[in-house]
């Protein structure tokens, strides 16, 4: 009952920025806490040993602080508020939606809106090339952001969703595969891989039967083919629901990347209407996320 409250918190208030203007967001404070962790121990020898460490601090803090969270005796009223604000449903979708807002606006605007989503390049996006950036963060992050978290809560309570949260924090910012970080970053890059094995999957199904997809041979014939072995199931699972295809060439860092396509056989023009209706595809998968708790909840 207390996820099933918090998932209807999140969806209806997500993340009012007159409370995270005045007060720094958990999100944040597991940042600047991972960013002292790198900063103190990412030098010298032994990087790997030492990140591995950090990690299991990082996960073992986590359990802690959400076993004394849950134990405290008031009817759950904190923990519910906790779960609430780890939850990402409602500003996912509020982001994601303001690019497609932008993109009828200008192709300019649309541009720097899918850059505050994305990591690669946005000058020189097309039209059709900030649609799919707009849809693939959107299903990427239905799956880190969303059901993760909730089946992580399901799973381990508190302890689990804020073991998740750390490990998925630590991942975005040192788990990168470069000269500074590939060996700190290590531990963290392969436990957040861990921790979304399960969810990662669960999304593409929920996807798919939520939108009357029952033949999973797309997904399991191009998910594994995404660079990351996760990112691409909720990608190859929301893919032939819009039929559009979705990967494919992308610079970062001005190097140009010519990753396979997802869905090949899909439409290569996405615009703003494939973006509103990705964001009613993050509403329904949501919805039958919750169905799941309201089950777990009587059962």
């Amino acid at each position: 009952m207390i996820l099933i409250t918090a998932m209807l918190l999140d969806a209806a208030l997500g993340e009012p920025k007159a409370i995270w203007d005045r007060i720094p967001h958990p999100a944040v404070l597991m940042g600047r806490l991972i960013a002292g962790l790198d900063a103190r121990f990412n030098r010298g020898e032994s990087r790997r040993l030492k990140g591995t460490l950090a990690a299991a601090a990082l996960g073992l803090g986590a359990l802690v602080t959400g076993w004394l969270v849950h134990a405290l005796p008031d009817h759950g009223v904190i923990e519910t508020l906790v779960v609430a604000v780890l939850l990402a449903q409602k500003s996912l979708v509020d982001h994601v939606r303001a690019v497609a807002t932008a993109l009828r606006r200008s192709l300019p605007e649309g541009r720097a809106a899918v850059a505050m989503i994305v990591g690669r390049d946005t000058a020189d996006m097309s039209e059709p090339d900030v649609a799919r950036a707009a849809i693939e963060s959107a299903a990427e992050n239905l799956s880190d952001g969303v059901i993760a978290p909730i089946f992580w809560y399901l799973v381990l309570g508190l302890p689990g969703l804020l073991l998740y949260k750390v490990a998925n924090t630590a991942d975005s910012m040192i788990g990168h595969l470069t000269p500074r970080h590939a060996a700190f970053g290590w531990a963290s890059a392969r436990f957040d891989d861990l921790l979304n094995l399960i969810p990662a999957r669960l999304t593409a199904l929920l996807i798919a039967l939520t939108h009357g997809w029952v033949d999973p041979t797309p997904i399991l014939r191009d998910a594994p083919l995404h660079r990351s072995p996760n990112a691409g199931w909720p990608e190859a699972a929301i893919a032939p629901v819009l039929n559009v295809a979705l990967s494919g060439p992308r610079s970062y860092n001005g190097v140009r990347r010519h990753y396979p396509w997802v869905w090949p056989e899909g439409r290569r023009d996405p615009g703003p209407d494939d973006i509103d209706a990705t964001c009613a595809a993050l509403w329904r998968t949501w919805a039958a996320m919750l169905a799941i708790a309201v089950l777990v909840a009587l059962f």
